[in-house]
This record gives structure tokens, sequence and C-alpha cells, in this order.
């Protein structure tokens, strides 16, 4: 019973974790004894990322840029995996989103949004299923994280109309996935984070431009009283991977200091 929440020795690929939520689950793998890939578009912030988690946490970290909004970006970024390389977790966590008025609401915006958010969780994960199948046994299943939102589950504060859609859809998707896959000892489950001092928060859920968040103003109007920290969102992502998390199959699980329940 010790060992409930170990994941020692695990390989994790975290998409989108070079900011954000993603470093911070990344960051809670490496200390808890994880090799860990990050992956996002800019290639001079994740290898500085990796190089600072990698230093700060030990472990090793490795850096992976890849523009998952696309099918050449996912298969670019399968094919940088090693030959022969094992995966036990895969957190899909990039995403992206559009913030316009909706007279002015763009087929870009809502294009890029769903690309990202949707469909390349999608085809990242059918790529990458080879390797989660290898790794996959009854007793020790491999793990899918989908970073949802509580922008799926209640109407969000900005004008990001395709945003709650899309994370909507993930949730949904959450579900389909665990189902398909959970006879191949491949678990699936969501997580719906609230407010976490972020940059897509900070800029208006990446609508552009910087709002200049008062984060403590954010955590005032929070049931809990404050926003969410790297140990809220890595302890929730490090149960759903260990044995702890076993058993939990298809869930969307909010991270939200009781936002929606409170709504």
């Amino acid at each position: 019973m010790k060992d409930l929440f170990s994941i020692e020795g695990k390989i994790a690929l975290v998409t989108g974790g070079s900011r954000g939520i993603g470093e911070m689950i990344a960051a809670g793998f490496l200390a808890n004894g994880a090799k860990v890939y990050i992956s996002s578009r800019k290639a001079e912030v994740c290898d500085a990322t990796a190089n600072r988690l990698q230093e700060q946490y030990g472990g090793e970290c490795v850096s992976l840029p890849a523009d998952l909004s696309n099918l050449d970006g996912i298969n670019s970024l399968v094919q940088s995996l090693p030959e022969g390389e094992k995966l036990d977790i895969l957190v899909n966590n990039a995403g992206a989103s559009w913030g316009e008025p909706i007279d002015e609401y763009s087929e870009k915006g809502w294009d890029k949004v769903m690309d990202t958010n949707v469909k390349g969780v999608f085809f990242l994960t059918q790529k990458l299923l080879p390797l989660l199948r290898s790794s996959a046994t009854a007793e020790d299943p491999s793990r899918i994280i989908n970073i949802g939102s509580i922008d799926g589950i209640k109407t969000g504060l900005f004008d990001a109309f395709s945003y709650g859609p899309s994370k909507a859809a993930l949730h949904h998707l959450t579900r389909v996935l665990a189902a398909s896959l959970v006879r191949e000892n491949i678990i699936v489950n969501a997580i719906a984070p609230g407010p976490f001092p972020t940059w897509m928060l900070s800029t208006g859920v990446g609508g552009g431009g910087d709002l200049d968040i008062n984060w403590d103003e954010v955590g005032n109007s929070n049931p809990r009283g404050r926003v969410g920290t790297p140990e809220d969102i890595a302890g929730l992502a490090i149960f759903l991977c260990s044995r702890a998390g076993a058993y939990t199959v298809g869930e969307t699980i909010t991270c939200d200091g009781g936002a929606v329940a409170s709504s």
C-alpha cells in the first residue's frame, strides 16, 4: 500500500509542456522519478524549459518541439521519439484558444482551436497507441490524461466562443477513448482545471493582449480562496497515473477549487 502513488521509472510525454499546466505536470512527474518528454510549438522555449526542469528536479527531461494542430506536426513528434522507446503516460495538454467579439469571430480562430484541442488530441493518441500498448499490462495499465477545462462544463468568462465547446468535445472524446481502450489496458481520463496562474488565462484564454491579471483577486473569487498551484494539478495527474488511479476510467475530474460545484 505504501507505493500506491508511485510513478518511479515511468516514461511520460506531456504536450504543451513548456509552460503553464503542462510544465507543472512535467515538474511533478520528474520530481517523482519519471522520465519526461515535453513538447511545444516553439523550439527555443521548449528546450529552455526542459533544461531548467532537469536542473531543478533531476531525472531526464527531453524537449521534442512540434506543432500538434496538424498531422505533419503530429507525425514529426512521433518519429522524433527514440527507436525502441517505451511510453507509459501520455498527457494531452497542448491547447489553443481564440478571443474575438461574436460578430467578428473568424473561421481561422475557430479552426485553430478545434484542430489543436480536439483533432490533434485524437490523432496524436492514435499515432502513439503502439507504444502505449507495448507498455500496458493488466496489473499496470498505460495512462492517457486529456487536459480539458471547466469552460467545457460551464460558460466561460471570455469571448472565446470555440474554446468551451472544444473542451466539452474533449471531455466526451475522453469517454469514447476510455471505452475503446480500457480492454487493451490503456486507461483514459481527463482533468478539467479551473483558474491557474498561466499564460493562457492571463491573455484572455489565448485571446491576445495581456490582461494583467491580479491573481490574488482571482483567488479571492474562488470558493477555496486561491488559484491553483503546481502541487494541485501535478498531484491529481500523479494519482491518475499511479496504482491508486488504476480503477478510475473515463472520468473528467475538476481541479478548480470548487468553482463548478458552486456555480
